[in-house]
Order: C-alpha cells, then structure tokens, then sequence
C-alpha cells in the first residue's frame, strides 16, 4: 500500500521531468541560432535542429564556432554546452 502511495506522488514528477527535457534541444537550438553571428543572415538561416542534433550547414561553420566573429567571441557550441547544462541542473533542481 505504502508503495503504491510513493508511486502515485512521483509519476507526476516524473512526467513533468521528462517533459521539460524533451525540450531541451529545441530550446538549445534556439539558444544557438540566437547567439550566432549574423552578417547577412545565412548562418541562421543554414543552421537547423535534426532530431536532438544542431547542424551549422555552410563553409564557415567552424570559422565561426572557433571565434572568428567579435559577435560571437566564444563560438557558439560551448556557450550553448554551457546553457543546456544549465537547463538540465534546473530540470533536476541542482
């Protein structure tokens, strides 16, 4: 009886748990287009999310991940690392 009552309390908490990570990687999409340098655009237009992975589609992809831009002096995967870490220690409140 008493687990029956323990589960009734934590599948809620896990359904909420499980619904905010499967938004994380659009969120990190958004996070990553938005800190990405924008010039004429096409970096952000060429970026896009394919299942859980963020792809930069153009030449310079790595040019700009490495720094290149005074916009974006940290690239744009380690910030955004950094923000999905960020993202899931909220998630498991740590």
């Amino acid at each position: 009886m008493r687990i029956q009552q323990t589960q009734s309390k934590i599948r809620p908490k896990l359904s909420r748990v499980e619904r905010k990570l499967r938004r994380v990687p659009s969120r990190a999409y958004n996070y990553f287009v938005k800190i990405t340098p924008i010039d004429t655009g096409n970096a952000r237009r060429r970026t896009t999310l394919s299942g859980n992975t963020i792809r930069a589609d153009y030449p310079y992809a790595t040019r700009l991940d490495n720094g290149y831009s005074k916009q974006a002096p940290r690239g744009m995967s380690q910030p955004t690392i950094e923000f999905i870490r960020r993202l899931v220690k909220g998630i498991f409140g740590r």
